[in-house]
């Protein structure tokens, strides 16, 4: 089973030059070791997801005209999350009425970057030990 994933939680996106951090702004959130627990909807671009530095998807239109521009030469861009859905699985916890964040949920950027939980944040698993 899974840890519970909390504010401070380390992410990296496949196509991303650098992890970043998962923010978590419901300060009403139940907390593990006093971090607010996250739930699947915490997915939105710039609000609980910054950027992952550089983009080197050649599905980011950035990415693909600058590296079209430098005659084929892959060429990053800064990333801009395009995230469209909730982190998936979920667990079977409900935080906030929503499906727990556990550290095996995957989040997938519209520009095929597929992020992961790096680091939860905390060092409780799903079943509170």
């Amino acid at each position: 089973m899974g840890k519970f994933v909390c504010a401070g939680a380390m992410l990296q996106c496949s196509m991303g030059a650098a992890p970043t951090m998962l923010n978590v702004i419901d300060p009403t959130r139940p907390k593990v070791q006093g971090k607010p627990m996250a739930n699947i909807m915490d997915n939105k671009p710039f609000v609980n997801v910054a950027t992952f530095g550089m983009c080197r998807s050649l599905a980011n239109p950035t990415v693909a005209s600058a590296t079209a521009a430098a005659l084929g030469t892959l060429t990053p861009m800064p990333c801009i999350p395009n995230l469209v859905a909730p982190w998936t699985p979920g667990g079977q916890v409900k935080v906030g009425n929503l499906p727990a964040l556990l550290d095996n949920c995957k989040l997938v950027c519209a520009w095929a970057g597929n992020i992961s939980i790096n680091n939860p944040g905390n060092v409780c698993n799903a079943e509170g030990k």
